[in-house]
């Protein structure tokens, strides 16, 4: 069952149920710094860890990251992989992934790695894993969306947070992905806590808008953690958006949902459109009615991105 974002949540967002629920968030962050502390990170010789994490839960651009990650050294002809723990309900994601390269996936991210190692890959890329304190990763990137950025600046339950926002001060990269809104800001805030932070940042761009007919009209649906975000993107692109549909992250659609969404479509008289990620979990026999986009992140520092990187290989 996949639960949709809470609205407290949200930056902004008048409620008094982050305070009712903030002695629970401080009993899991303690928790989760007990297990920081007994906890022994292990670093591995014959491989190059690079984790792609996030302190906000969900919609952060991981899997884009990763992806371009793994362009980079395979254009160096480095022998790479992703690692992603294997959660049911993120396979989704597992699939994009898995076009892209070799993906090795366990309920234990150690395990895979050993995998990766007994498979003589050099550079494993791990989708998600910031939390997890067992391994000892050569280089990690903290990514964030511009538009939800830390949300209310509470942690689980309470907002939207693994971990405090202050221990950003723990981590060299942070890796913001989305549009220019509020970037100043977040980038001040940022270096607040850390002058030394590398802060990067991106875009999502389309790479198959040429299928699409700016003249038509959309409907436009996606259930993943960053759905503002790929609406904008689909306007700042000159798409014709008269209606989106949100939905929580990887929601399992039911063929009944796929109908409703259809038939909302066709009294707006407009086409559908959706992310890769949602296409890949659609079901029904309306399929050919909808479209997806597909995008990738364009870095816009790139050659500070590339110098973090050149440790791992020169």
């Amino acid at each position: 069952m996949n639960l949709k974002k809470p609205r407290f949540w949200d930056k902004g967002k008048s409620s008094i149920l982050p305070y009712i629920l903030w002695p629970l968030s401080i009993i899991l962050q303690f928790l989760n710094s007990t297990n920081k502390l007994i906890s022994k990170k292990k670093r591995y010789q014959n491989i190059k860890t690079i984790c792609v994490g996030n302190i906000y839960i969900g919609g952060t651009g991981k899997t884009s990251l990763s992806m371009k990650l793994y362009e980079i050294f395979s254009k160096k002809n480095i022998k790479t992989c992703f690692i992603k723990k294997d959660y049911p309900n993120q396979k989704d994601e597992q699939k994009i992934l898995e076009n892209k390269g070799k993906l090795f996936k366990s309920k234990i991210r150690i395990q895979s790695l050993k995998e990766a190692i007994n498979q003589n890959y050099k550079i494993a890329i791990f989708d998600d894993g910031l939390q997890d304190h067992s391994i000892n990763y050569d280089l990690t990137f903290v990514c964030f969306n511009n538009l939800n950025w830390i949300g209310n600046g509470f942690t689980i339950p309470s907002g939207p947070l693994r971990e405090s926002f202050k221990t950003i001060k723990n981590h060299k990269n942070v890796f913001i992905a989305g549009n220019s809104r509020n970037l100043e800001h977040i980038k001040k805030e940022i270096i607040k806590i850390n002058p030394q932070t590398n802060i990067l940042t991106a875009l999502y761009v389309p790479l198959n808008l040429h299928e699409f007919d700016k003249k038509e009209k959309y409907l436009a649906f996606s259930g993943i953690g960053n759905h503002e975000s790929f609406v904008s993107m689909l306007k700042s692109n000159g798409l014709n958006i008269i209606k989106d549909l949100e939905f929580p992250d990887h929601y399992n659609y039911s063929d009944q949902k796929v109908y409703d969404i259809s038939s909302q479509a066709k009294k707006l008289n407009c086409k559908i459109l959706t992310t890769e990620k949602d296409f890949l979990r659609l079901k029904g026999n309306n399929l050919n009615e909808i479209k997806f986009i597909r995008s990738e992140l364009k870095i816009n520092n790139e050659n500070d991105f590339l110098n973090i990187l050149s440790n791992l290989y020169e």
